[in-house]
């Protein structure tokens, strides 16, 4: 019995260590946990006031502006009486009210240096009352007085000679159409010199702007000495000394459009400035400043075009408040309503079984209408974004092709040819012949609108070449004729007396999406033929909310699931009788 005891004994002895082991394991992690816990959750020690840095001046303390124009970014000439054209006093800091917001308009003449593409500059100085901004007055205080620099004029790449002409040359009706476009260039010039130009250096053209406001920011922050935001430190003016900060200037362009922006040359001869001072908020100045940096992201990744800005600012300036803010709710919905649309429309081609019913020859169409709006997109050099979209539509358009028709490729040839064969269903029945005869008759008066139309651009108006005038004809024609498309559907609902075998859970969503693009049509500004294109479309889908209402549904119909109502109603009375006759045979 004393080994068994002795094994025992021993065995207790070796466990002891482990235990020991574990505590000392479960203290150390305890120990880890617990300092990174007080180092990262734990509240910061307040940084001593030594090593923040605060506003120099005060709220609602008075301030002296004077506002100087120089064609030198270094100013100094403060005696100088012409170059001082606004001079304000008691301007409070950071107070809302009609006291501290000035402004002022005049007529600025130009120096025949700045006609020739010279610069001009303001200069903008504040003070505490009773202080100067000159530097050498005897009276001067360096922490009294602060100020900041900007220009007056911009300078953009001109405008490339438009390389629009009359293919028919220059006819009266080609100077009529372009002077009713509103064109910015009235001759037309050979296309070969354009080439040559464009390939030359860029030129630059100087801008004046005539809208300048002045904003004080509204920032009583403590900032910590070394880590100042990076949103704000590029903005912010430090005296050496003390390394506290005065207050910050804002030259504020958030409302300045490129279409307010007056071209200088040598004719003319006087320029119009106004002039604003007031505060601004600190969330204020920071959502202009993020705006600003997206749409800068925006036009580096391509994503937006230049000019698209200013068209949305204007939408925000021009636009009924009450009427932007339903406008921007019922985008959400829009873009709901777009994306369940787009997931039907998947969602029913892809479960397709029967054409039966259905206008395979519509489909065909609208791919070659997509097509042709997917050329025309990309021959007038619009973003990346809007080309993708239209691509993948393209896409879509084609692979529903597929699905409307069988696509085989005949290798007979030395070149591979696509040939496009009707489904069974679709033409074993009336529909072919049925789509055959729509398509008949339209196509005539679609072909006559599409000549009269084409003949008419050419002859008043102007493009860039051939190619260019084929897609913009047809481009025009889809906007303008495309609701023709639709019709041989509405033919095909009316010989058959029968609406079921459309997809109208996507076309729900079309028709609301319709609706919500009435209301845009009236808000935003856009081209005519794109808004009456949008009110055709709503004439289609009610004609095909009547003839919902007026043809009852069919049974015997099959679906675009491939199924009938009888057949659904027989598999269900089967499985019944299936499920009694089981019962049975457990009863038993």
């Amino acid at each position: 019995m004393a080994p068994p005891a002795t094994g025992g004994g021993g065995g207790r002895q070796q466990q002891q260590p482990a235990g020991f082991g574990q505590t000392i394991t479960g203290i150390i992690r305890i120990a880890v946990f617990w300092y990174f816990a007080s180092k990262f959750f734990s509240p910061k020690k307040p940084l001593e006031p030594s090593l923040q840095i605060s506003n120099l001046f005060e709220k609602g303390e008075a301030l002296d502006m004077w506002f100087y124009l120089s064609e030198h970014e270094k100013f100094n000439d403060f005696g100088n009486e012409g170059a001082l054209v606004w001079h304000e006093t008691n301007i409070p800091y950071a107070v809302w009210g009609p006291e501290s917001t000035r402004s002022l308009s005049f007529k600025y003449y130009p120096s025949e240096a700045l006609k020739l593409n010279g610069s001009l500059y303001a200069h903008v100085f504040f003070a505490r009352s009773g202080y100067p901004p000159d530097p050498s007055d005897p009276e001067y205080q360096p922490l009294a007085a602060f100020g900041r620099t900007h220009s007056v004029v911009i300078y953009m790449p001109k405008s490339k000679s438009d390389k629009r002409r009359s293919l028919l040359g220059d006819s009266k009706g080609s100077r009529e159409g372009a002077e009713s476009e509103g064109a910015t260039v009235t001759e037309v010039v050979d296309e070969a010199q354009d080439d040559a130009n464009d390939d030359g250096p860029v030129e630059w053209v100087s801008y004046w702007k005539p809208n300048i406001t002045v904003n004080l920011i509204d920032d009583f922050t403590r900032y910590p000495k070394n880590a100042v935001p990076p949103n704000i430190d590029p903005y912010m003016n430090l005296e050496p000394k003390t390394g506290n900060y005065y207050p910050t200037i804002f030259f504020n362009e958030f409302w300045l459009l490129r279409d307010k922006l007056i071209p200088i040359n040598d004719t003319v001869t006087d320029l119009p400035l106004n002039l604003e001072v007031g505060p601004i908020s600190m969330t204020k100045w920071q959502m202009f400043l993020q705006i600003d940096q997206s749409f800068q992201i925006h036009r580096s990744y391509g994503s937006m075009l230049e000019g698209e800005a200013d068209e949305l600012k204007r939408v925000f300036l021009e636009g009924n408040p009450y009427l932007l803010v339903i406008t921007m709710v019922v985008s959400v919905f829009h873009s709901i309503f777009d994306f369940l649309a787009f997931k039907n429309d998947i969602q029913f081609w892809n479960k397709n079984k029967s054409m039966e019913g259905l206008s395979a020859k519509s489909v065909v169409v609208s791919f070659i209408s997509q097509l042709i709006v997917f050329l025309y997109l990309l021959d007038n050099d619009t973003s990346w974004m809007i080309l993708a979209s239209s691509g993948i539509g393209c896409c879509i358009e084609f692979w529903k092709i597929g699905k409307a028709m069988h696509i085989e490729i005949d290798r007979s040839g030395k070149i591979p040819k696509l040939r496009f064969r009707d489904r069974e269903s679709y033409s074993g029945n009336k529909t072919k012949e049925y789509d055959d005869l729509a398509m008949k008759y339209l196509s005539y008066v679609l072909f006559f609108l599409v000549a009269c139309s084409s003949v008419y651009s050419l002859k008043y108006e102007r493009h860039k070449s051939w190619y260019s005038w084929i897609l913009s004809s047809l481009t025009s024609c889809v906007y303008m004729f495309g609701f023709i498309m639709m019709c041989p559907q509405l033919f095909i609902n009316y010989k058959l007396k029968s609406v079921a075998h459309l997809p109208w859970r996507q076309m729900t969503y079309k028709f609301l999406n319709t609706i919500i693009d009435d209301l845009f049509a009236f808000v935003i500004k856009m081209p005519t033929l794109h808004r009456l294109s949008v009110f055709r479309d709503d004439v289609i889908f009610l004609i095909y909310l009547y003839q919902r209402w007026v043809y009852p549904v069919d049974k015997k119909r099959v679906n675009e699931f491939g199924f009938a109502g009888e057949d659904e109603n027989q598999a269900s009375a089967s499985a019944e009788i299936t499920d009694g006759n089981e019962g049975e045979k457990k009863t038993n």
